[in-house]
Formats: structure tokens, sequence, C-alpha cells
């Protein structure tokens, strides 16, 4: 089996993961968000951190000591067994091209919104052949990405923060706020959040991974809620909860009613290039989990194939790149997002099940964490629109109708 190259650094993955959480958290969930939890959004903000670092956690530690292309995948199969293997995989796959999807859209929504799907069809392609090109291609295009997209952000919080309009009473707990909302918003902001152990789906392509990971998914996980809670304050405080809750473009506005009209255009190519760089993270981890999942023969074996100069998976690339591209020109952004949260959130569940049955010597987190964190993806999995947990479920149910099929034509070979 011939493997891939071991050529991400410390700093390379922690951009992987700030270019799979900015992207798709502050241009993409902000507004339906609030549009659930109302003046509760800084709540379901820390519930859903709260959350995510469980998981970060655990997936951190798996990683370490499984450092291989497929992320959960990988950790399930290990520790749970080959059925929770692959529905980590499965949920991972499916989940994460409906994050593309979206990441697509949000580039198409800000850059040229009567175009919006065209748009997204020629990101999807050109975000493709750069990751075809090689991992060291990719991960200098997300660096400065990375770069652009926290300027961008800090430009708007900076005018946010100087506008006369800004009103921090909006911050407060105001009546009318739902538990179940919070936990729905908690859920769709867990979108924006789970990018943090990209990295991990790379593991076969870490230098020292069982140093560098960890580090990496602590670093760009704080970094990014840091970030969060800043453009969530300034959005809030300008805005609204009402006002956010009914935008299209949520930092676009929030700079135009700060006054700072003249930011609307910066904001605007600053979402693109943030959701093009969430885009070609989420890409490269999809391509990677296919991978290993092809290598099973869950997939078809044909998908396992690694370039022989380039050291990619050109196949599963072009694969995921061709059915991200099918699902772009035919679902909506918000759609896409509370599809994606439901099986990302299975998936991570699986993870904390797994991080679970470590040893200590094997480096198991506090057994407190992988607990909560699965107790947690489950409450808010099901917490979200009553339209994306029966989707989520029947798709999780066609992928068990696919494992049975393909285990039965394994074990007759």
């Amino acid at each position: 089996m011939q493997e891939l190259a071991r050529r991400i650094g410390l700093a390379d993955a922690v951009s992987i993961g700030l270019g799979a959480m900015l992207g798709a958290g502050i241009f993409a969930a902000l507004a339906p968000a609030a549009q659930a939890a109302g003046s509760g959004l800084l709540i379901a903000l820390a519930v859903a951190a709260v959350v995510a670092y469980c998981n970060a956690t655990a997936s951190a530690r798996l990683a370490a000591r499984y450092p291989q292309s497929g992320g959960t995948y990988v950790y399930g199969r290990e520790r749970l067994g080959e059925l929770w293997g692959y529905l980590a995989g499965w949920a991972f796959v499916v989940g994460k091209t409906a994050s593309c999807a979206a990441m697509a859209l949000t580039v198409g929504s800000y850059l040229w919104p009567s175009c919006e799907h065209a748009v997204a069809a020629g990101a999807v392609v050109a975000v493709t052949v750069a990751n075809y090109r090689g991992v060291q291609k990719s991960m200098l295009l997300t660096r400065g990405i990375v770069a652009v997209v926290l300027g961008v952000l800090a430009a708007v919080v900076v005018a946010a923060a100087g506008a006369d309009s800004a009103d921090f009473a909006h911050l407060g707990v105001g009546e009318g706020v739902r538990p179940g909302g919070v936990l729905e918003a908690a859920g769709l902001l867990f979108f924006a959040f789970a990018g943090y152990a990209r990295v991990a789906t790379l593991g076969e392509e870490v230098r020292e991974p069982a140093r560098t990971i960890p580090r990496a998914v602590a670093l760009s996980l704080t970094i990014t809620l840091v970030v969060y809670a800043a453009v969530a304050v300034a959005a809030l405080s300008v805005l609204g909860p009402d006002g956010l809750a009914a935008a299209t473009a949520p930092l676009v506005d929030v700079v135009n009613a700060a006054g700072a009209s003249w930011l609307a255009p910066v904001v605007r190519i600053g979402a693109g290039i943030a959701a093009l760089g969430s885009l070609l993270a989420l890409l490269l981890g999809v391509s990677r989990t296919v991978l290993a999942m092809a290598r099973d023969r869950h997939l078809p074996h044909g998908l396992a194939a690694v370039h022989p100069r380039f050291l990619v998976p050109h196949r599963a690339e072009l694969a995921v790149g061709a059915i991200v591209l099918v699902v772009a020109l035919t679902v909506d952004v918000r759609g896409a997002i509370g599809f994606s949260s439901f099986a990302v959130l299975v998936y991570y569940a699986i993870a904390n099940a797994s991080a679970w049955t470590l040893r200590p010597e094997e480096g198991r987190p506090s057994r407190v964490v992988p607990i909560f964190g699965m107790l947690g993806c489950l409450t808010l999995a099901f917490a979200l629109p009553l339209s994306s947990v029966v989707a989520g479920v029947v798709v999780i149910a066609v992928g068990l109708g696919a494992y049975a099929v393909t285990r039965n034509r394994r074990i007759t070979r």
C-alpha cells in the first residue's frame, strides 16, 4: 500500500484548522443561529465551544495514537469495531460534502449573489485543482487565506466597536429565549467549530504526529473561539439579535450599520476568500477519509490510489470534487449547514466513545471529557431543525444498508 508523504508541520497544521473553521463560522452560521437563539446567541456559542473542546481533546489524543489518514473512521474501527468506524467515516464524508457545498455557495453569495451557483461551481473546480497538485501548494494557499481573513475580521470588530450605533445592551439575554432554541443554535454553530480536527484526518501527512497534532488542534480551536466571540459581540451590539437573524450577509450589514460602508466591498471579498479557504481544507479532509475507506473496500477500491508524482489521493480528490460540484448546484446554504451539523455531530460522538476506551498509557483524557462530549454531540444533533434530523437519520440508514452490502461482498470473496 503506497503511503502519503509527511510534509505538514505545526504552522501548516494550525492553518488547516483555522482555514476550515473561520470561513464556515463567521460568514455562514451566525445568522441562522441568531434566528434560533435570539438574544441567547452568546450562550449558544459557549455551549458549542464546550462541546467542541471535548471533541477536540478526544480527537487529538486519538490522532496522536493513530496518525493515519481517515480520522475517526480509523479510531472507531480500531477502538470500537469495524461497523462504528465505517459509520463515522460515512457520516463524515456525507456531512462534510454538504459542508463543502455550503462553503462554495457562501463564496458565491458574497462575491456575486446573482450568480451564486455558477461562482460556487467555479470555486469547487479551482480548489480541487489546487489540492490535486499537492498538499504543499494547498498549505501555501491556506496560509495566505487565513492571514487575509483575520485582517478583515479585525477590521469589522474595530468598526463595530467605534460605531455610534453600537448598543451593548443587545448582549444581554432578553425575554423569549427558549432552551430548545439555544441548543438548536449551538448545533448550528457547531458547524463553525467542526474544522478544528481537520488535521487529524491528514494524520498520515503530518510530521511528528504525536506531538504536532494535539498542539495544532488546541491552538486552532483557541484562536478561533477568541475570533468568534469578538465578531459575535460586534455583530450583536450593532445589529441586535433580530437584525442579525434577518441578515443574508451579516458582516456586510454590520459595517454598513456602523457607518463604515467603505468596508463593505472588503468584507465581501474577505468572506469569499474565507469560504474558499474553508472549502480547501474541507476537501482535503473528505478526500483523505475516502482514501482510508477505499483502502478497506468500504468504498470502491480504485479510489485508494496515490498519485506517483504529487503523492496525493488524486482519484478520491476528483471524485469528491465532482460530487460537491453537483450538490453545490442544487442546494441552499442553510439546509446544507443543518444537515452537515447532524452528520458531523454523529461523527464526533463516535470519536468521544473511541477516546473513552483509551488506557492511561495511551494518553487517555479525563473520563469526564469524552462522556460529556458524546452526550453533548447527541443532544445538539437532535436539537437541530426537524428537517435536518430526518435527512440525517435517513442518510445514516442508507449508509448502514451500504455497509451490509459491502460486508457481504467481502465475506464471499
